[in-house]
């Protein structure tokens, strides 16, 4: 019996057709709304006989595999008695950059229109035409070619007898992994308490084709609970792909490591994991053009070998993986990943690949969104993550940077920088230099100012004279600040400041929950998980919940017995930072002393911790401190301590909410206590009382949602640090005042209810 593939005539034609380097030019690309707004002016001025979006679809035998085209083609015209195939293109570059040969993929896909057409209506020969509109100036280029049936029908079986090896692997591929996915079963002895509670949550969520936000203690097992219903959801056809989103290298690497354990039992199942471009990259420069790579120079005539190696023997692609056989096909081990997340039945990755608007997966269209799961694990994270996606900011610096370079190389150019440069030097004249500024309302003549910047570093883009990278990283930027200028309402803020060398503007996203909300509404279901989704109504309310949406709080699996509480009441507030130091070495000295064994103490900042520190060594005693911006063997290095076979307790400083307080995991006697020193408010800042203004403004206690409820977050997180397992006891400190007053107390953990007074321990 011959085997059925579907594909659509854009995805064929892009495989089998594509060739060259990353970033050979720059071509300047258009939004889906620019390229839907050209198609409708170019198709309004069809005749009435003319056929828009025609659908078309035919079948494609390559020996034992029949490959299922289908697509719409843009326009079937009618002229002087001939049939047209009309494909519409659209660009922001200039037109004059466009010749007849540039875009092969786009005869390509043009000729397998008119190929499926001509098949149908019995047509010996058929026009092909490329339509270029311009976006921005609506000029239009056209492009045509009288081609007969047999010529039609060869490009066609070209690019399927190029597909064709691929669709087989996929094919058998997604035969075994349902049959292995069907066959699996949970991988331990049995469920924890309220572990079978989420997993069958998770399921109904994804059958419901609804959203789910999970409360669910640390210790609980919250990643197998996930993945696991999520991936017999693929077996069962209810799905076809997962996403593991998740903020910290830690907690990708347990979703990694519970899959392998599937894939040991029998599980036959692909999964990439995406890692950061500036990480991954190979050469010292992350410079994506074939002049400074190797890797980047005919990395679209190797991929396609590439991407069949790798699915035909790998299973689990992590990073290490990728960059093996990235170097075996000398190809780039970032854009490798991001072609095999399209192809994947699981992507682990970081939120902004799917929330954030400018690094989201642009292929990933929401025919595929339908049929794909979302995870979001530690999904707290996502607030303060999704303030920093729908934010953007310019400064003055750049502009006047780019009109010195460009003042004899490019008129236009030169001129619209200039312009950006006086639109900034107005607004320092108007708000000084005494501080930072609000403005009411987006100024209109900068909407105007940056649409002229844009278009006209598109142009110089285009020839490729950008050496230093200023002049594509700020048009970047622009072309960001008014793509988010169509998105911003009353839950932004424009404001800026001005100092004496520059000046800058942000949009400041102060609730992200309605764009989070919009990011994810294509897709099948989506669950928002974390050990800390407390307050549950503030969190929900942030991370965009609907009417209708499922909400589970678990209890913890663990025995209050487990752990010994304790709060110390001392005033750990900016103002007593330095008196404090001395009491609590004390304090972290009497426990190492009386109950033995390692412990990880949090600090609200790394000033305070390193204060504290320096201390701690004055009294002779010796620790392991956590330092910014540590790479992943120095963070490894700080955990191995604990694990670590040493007759010495090891004693860790760390910063709340930092790499060491979530994702980690110490079972047993490789820790014994936490000690977590304040509240874990963040420090007093501009933005966050933009944010406390905006919340008081609409009715909530604005101190709260900016200070309060991401600072108890924090101190959540780092206490779950402590009981991993069953068999683990400890002792949790918590020194501050504060944690005795109603408001912080109650949002602390029953568990933690029957705490001591600290005196000595």
């Amino acid at each position: 019996m011959a085997m059925e593939y579907k594909i659509s005539v854009r995805v064929l034609v892009e495989y089998a057709h594509r060739s060259g380097s990353i970033d050979t030019q720059f071509m300047a690309g258009t939004s889906m709304t620019e390229g839907t707004l050209a198609h409708q002016e170019i198709q309004k001025n069809y005749h009435d006989q003319d056929g828009r979006e025609v659908y078309l679809h035919t079948t494609l035998p390559i020996g034992e595999l029949n490959l299922k085209v289908e697509g719409r083609a843009d326009g079937v015209l009618l002229r002087d008695g001939q049939i047209i195939i009309d494909e519409i293109k659209s660009t922001s570059g200039s037109l004059a950059l466009i010749e007849e040969t540039t875009f092969p993929v786009h005869w390509a896909q043009a000729k397998i229109y008119a190929y499926m057409y001509a098949k149908e209506n019995n047509l010996k020969e058929m026009t092909v035409q490329l339509t270029y509109m311009q976006v921005h100036t609506r000029e239009i280029r056209r492009f045509a070619r009288r081609l007969s049936f047999k010529e039609l029908e060869a490009a066609a079986l070209h690019a399927a007898h190029l597909f064709a090896p691929y669709a087989e692997s996929r094919l058998g591929h997604m035969e075994k992994r349902d049959i292995s996915i069907q066959a699996a079963s949970f991988p331990f002895k049995g469920y924890r308490a309220g572990q079978k509670k989420l997993a069958g949550a998770v399921y109904k969520t994804i059958l419901d084709k609804n959203t789910l936000f999970a409360s669910a203690p640390t210790g609980i097992g919250k990643t197998i609970s996930t993945l696991f219903p999520a991936i017999k959801s693929i077996g069962e056809g209810l799905a076809d792909k997962i996403f593991f989103l998740t903020a910290k290298t830690m907690t990708r690497q347990a979703a990694e490591k519970t899959l392998e354990r599937l894939e040991a039992r029998g599980l036959h199942f692909q999964c990439v994991t995406l890692t950061a471009k500036d990480k991954i990259c190979f050469k010292d420069e992350t410079i994506c053009t074939k002049e400074h790579c190797e890797f980047a120079n005919g990395y679209y005539d190797r991929i396609n070998g590439a991407v069949l190696d790798i699915l035909s023997c790998e299973g689990i692609m992590d990073r290490d993986t990728i960059e093996q056989y990235a170097v075996k096909h000398r190809v780039c081990p970032f854009e490798f990943s991001l072609d095999l997340a399209y192809v994947s039945d699981a992507v682990i990755c970081d939120y902004n690949y799917v929330f954030d608007r400018r690094t989201g997966l642009r292929r990933f269209k929401d025919n595929h969104r339908k049929r794909t799961v979302l995870l979001v694990d530690e999904a707290h994270n996502l607030v303060d993550r999704g303030r920093e996606m729908y934010s953007s900011l310019l400064s003055k610096a750049p502009f006047l940077e780019i009109r010195r370079r460009y003042k004899n190389q490019n008129e236009d150019l030169y001129a619209q920088a200039k312009a950006f440069n006086e639109f900034f030097i107005q607004l320092r004249k108007q708000y000084g230099v005494k501080g930072p500024f609000i403005l009411e309302e987006l100024p209109e003549d900068l909407h105007a100012i940056a649409e002229s910047f844009v278009r006209a570093a598109e142009e110089e883009l285009a020839l490729s004279r950008d050496s230093s990278g200023l002049l594509l990283e700020t048009y970047f930027c622009v072309q960001d600040w008014l793509q988010l200028g169509k998105l911003a309402d009353h839950r932004f803020i424009i404001h800026g400041e001005a100092s004496k060398g520059d000046i800058y503007l942000k949009l400041f996203c102060l609730d992200p929950s309605r764009l989070l909300q919009k990011a994810g509404k294509a897709y099948l279901a989506k669950i928002f998980f974390s050990a800390t989704l407390e307050p549950f109504d503030y969190f929900k309310e942030m991370l965009g919940s609907e009417e209708g949406d499922y909400l589970l709080r678990l209890p913890s699996p663990f025995a209050a017995e487990q752990s010994d509480v304790y709060i110390q009441p001392l005033s750990t507030r900016f103002p007593d930072r330095e008196k404090s130091a001395i009491p609590i070495v004390g304090t972290i000295e009497s426990l190492v002393k009386s109950r033995p064994g390692n412990y990880l103490v949090f600090f609200p900042s790394y000033q305070y911790m390193n204060m504290v520190a320096e201390e701690w060594r004055t009294q002779g005693m010796e620790a392991i401190v956590q330092v910014s911006g540590m790479d992943e063997k120095e963070r490894e290095a700080y955990l191995g301590t604990f694990s670590s076979q040493t007759d010495a307790p090891v004693v860790g400083f760390a910063v709340l909410g930092g790499i060491f307080s979530e994702g980690v995991d110490l079972k047993g006697d490789m820790l014994k206590g936490v000690v977590i020193v304040g509240t874990g408010l963040p420090q007093l800042s501009y933005e966050r009382n933009l944010i406390k203004r905006h919340y008081d403004s609409i009715g909530k206690n604005g101190y709260d949602y900016a200070y309060v409820f991401p600072g108890m977050c924090k101190v959540l997180q780092a206490g779950g640090r402590l009981i991993r397992g069953e068999n683990d006891s400890g002792t949790i400190v918590l020194i501050d005042d504060r944690f005795l007053q109603g408001k912080y107390r109650r949002m602390l953990p029953l568990e933690w209810n029957d705490f001591h007074l600290l005196k000595k321990l």
